[in-house]
C-alpha cells in the first residue's frame, strides 16, 4: 500500500522535468526559461464533519497549517503555447505540515454504535506532513492585483493513525500514507512587482483512496495569509503592455509578429487498463459494530486489500490545446465479490448473495484538461448494471466519479500511465494504476 501511494507522488513529480530528443520539454516548461520564485502561507482550519455521522464523534476540530513552495513561472518570452493558453500559471513544488492535535474524536455510547465499546481517552489526530505539486492559474492580472485558482496534490504523511490501542475512535486516517489533495481561491496585492501579499480561502484533503482502512478522510477548510516573491510578474506585465503576442510567436517563428501556431483539432479513440485496489467498508463496519469485544478481530487495525480491474473506453474530440471531450463505456471486475457473498450469507441475505456479481458496466461523459505531458482525466458516470450487495445499494449510488493524473509518452505513440481514484458522490471506492493508448482518428 505505502509502495502505491509513493508511485502517486511520483506520478505527481513526473511532469517537472523531461528531456526528450535533446529538448528539455517541462510540465512547469520555464525550468531552463521562466522565472523561479517562492511562497510562503500560514493556514488556521477547521476540520469539517462532512456528514451526520462524522458529527457524533468529531470533538474538537481546529488545526493550523505552515506551508512552503518554490515556484516557477513561464513568461511570454519562454515561447510555451501551453503557459500562454493558461495565462502564464505558476508551478511549484512545495511542503505542509499540519499541527492537528487540535483536532479530536471520541464515540459516546449509543445504540447506533452496536457493540463498539466507550474507551477512556479521545483519540487525537496525528500531525501530518505533506509533500505535492501546485497548480496557480490566474484569472485576473493587474499592475497590484491579481486572482487566481489553486490546485494541490501528493502525498501526506502521518505521526498517528487509527489503532486499536491509543486512537481507536479516529476514523478519520487509517495509514501513515495518504493521498493529498487541495484547492484554493486567490487574491494577491503586489507590493512591488516582484512581491506580494495573499490572502485565500483554501480546502485540504488527505485520505487512503479506499486503500486501507478507516477512510473518512480528513477535509480541512479556512483562510490563509502568504507573502509571494514572483519576479515573472514584472516580465509578464511588461510583454502585455508591450504587445506580447509579438513577443511570443518572435520567439517561435523567425517573422516576428506571427501568430503563434494554431492547435489542430481531431478526434481519437482511448483505451485504457486500470490495476488497483480496495479494502472493505463491509469489513471496517463488521469489526467496528458487529464483532464482540473478546473477538480479536474485534476493533481490528488489519485489513485486507482485495485486487481491483478496469477497462475503460472514450471516443474524444481534441479540440483544444488545453482540452478534449468525450463519452464512453467503463468495465469493472471486484475480486473482493467472494467476500461480498460470504458477508451476506452470513447475515441472512441468501438471495442477496446470489445476486453479487464481479461485474460492473457503466456509460460517462469524460473530460481531460492538458498541460505539456501531463493531463488531468475526468469523468462522470452512470452504472447499466451494478450487483455488490445490500450494503452497496446503500453507500454507493447509481452513479460514479473518476479522477486521473496521466503522463504521455509522445515516443511510444501517446501512450500513457497514471493514477485514478474511482469514487461514489466523492466517496473512494477504489485506487488504480492505469495505462492507456490514444487511436488518432484521420
Amino acid at each position: 500500500m505505502r509502495k502505491l501511494h509513493l508511485i502517486i507522488l511520483l506520478m505527481l513529480v513526473l511532469g517537472s522535468l523531461n528531456c526528450y530528443s535533446g529538448e528539455c520539454d517541462s510540465v512547469a516548461s520555464g525550468l531552463l526559461g521562466g522565472r523561479w520564485g517562492g511562497a510562503l502561507r500560514l493556514m488556521p482550519g477547521r476540520q469539517v464533519p462532512l456528514d451526520q455521522y462524522s458529527r457524533q464523534w468529531i470533538h474538537g476540530k481546529n488545526t493550523f497549517t505552515v506551508a512552503a513552495e518554490l515556484t516557477n513561472t513561464t513568461v511570454p518570452a519562454d515561447g510555451d503555447d501551453y503557459a500562454a493558453d493558461y495565462g502564464y500559471p505558476t508551478l511549484g513544488l512545495g511542503v505542509a505540515y499540519d499541527f492537528n492535535h487540535g483536532i479530536t474524536m471520541h464515540r459516546y455510547p449509543s445504540p447506533s454504535w452496536g457493540k463498539a465499546q466507550e474507551v477512556d481517552y479521545h483519540s487525537v489526530l496525528g500531525n501530518a506532513l505533506s509533500l505535492y505539486v501546485s497548480f496557480a492559474r490566474p484569472v485576473v492580472r493587474s499592475r497590484h492585483w491579481e486572482a487566481a485558482y489553486v490546485l494541490r496534490g501528493g502525498i501526506g504523511l502521518n505521526s498517528h493513525y487509527y489503532n486499536n490501542t491509543d486512537a481507536i475512535d479516529n476514523e478519520l486516517i487509517g495509514s501513515f500514507a495518504t493521498i493529498y489533495f487541495g484547492a484554493a481561491l486567490m487574491v494577491s496585492w503586489h507590493i512591488t512587482p516582484e512581491w506580494a501579499i495573499t490572502g485565500s480561502m483554501e480546502y485540504r484533503h488527505h485520505s487512503n483512496g479506499a486503500l486501507y482502512r478507516p477512510n473518512k478522510g480528513e477535509n480541512t477548510v479556512g483562510p490563509a495569509v502568504g507573502i509571494v516573491y514572483s519576479p515573472a510578474y514584472r516580465d509578464i506585465l511588461d510583454a502585455r503592455t508591450s504587445g506580447s503576442s509579438a513577443s511570443h510567436s518572435a520567439h517561435r517563428s523567425p517573422q516576428a509578429g506571427t501568430s503563434r501556431a494554431a492547435f489542430p483539432k481531431y478526434w481519437f479513440f482511448d483505451i485504457t487498463a486500470g490495476l488497483g485496489g480496495k479494502t472493505l467498508l463491509e469489513d471496517w463496519q463488521l469489526t467496528q459494530f458487529r464483532t464482540d469485544p473478546a473477538d480479536p478481530d474485534y476493533r481490528t487495525e488489519h485489513f485486507r486489500l482485495h485486487p481491483a480491474y478496469s477497462l475503460q473506453t472514450a471516443f474524444m474530440r481534441r479540440y483544444a490545446r488545453r482540452w478534449a471531450t468525450g463519452i464512453g463505456a467503463d468495465l469493472f471486475y471486484g475480486s473482493y465479490y467472494k467476500r461480498i457473498r460470504q458477508l451476506e450469507n452470513t447475515s441472512g441475505h441468501a438471495d442477496e448473495a446470489e445476486r453479487v456479481s464481479p461485474w460492473s458496466v457503466g456509460v460517462a461523459l469524460k473530460h481531460n484538461a492538458y498541460y505539456h505531458r501531463l493531463s488531468l482525466n475526468m469523468s462522470v458516470g452512470v452504472y447499466l448494471f451494478r450487483q455488490m450487495g445490500s450494503s452497496a445499494k446503500v453507500i454507493e449510488k447509481p452513479y460514479y466519479e473518476r479522477i486521473g493524473l496521466h503522463y504521455t509518452f509522445p515516443r511510444l505513440g501517446g501512450l500513457h500511465v497514471g493514477v485514478s481514484l474511482n469514487a461514489h458522490l466523492t466517496k473512494a471506492d477504489f485506487t488504480e494504476l492505469v495505462v492507456g493508448l490514444p487511436l488518432r482518428l484521420r
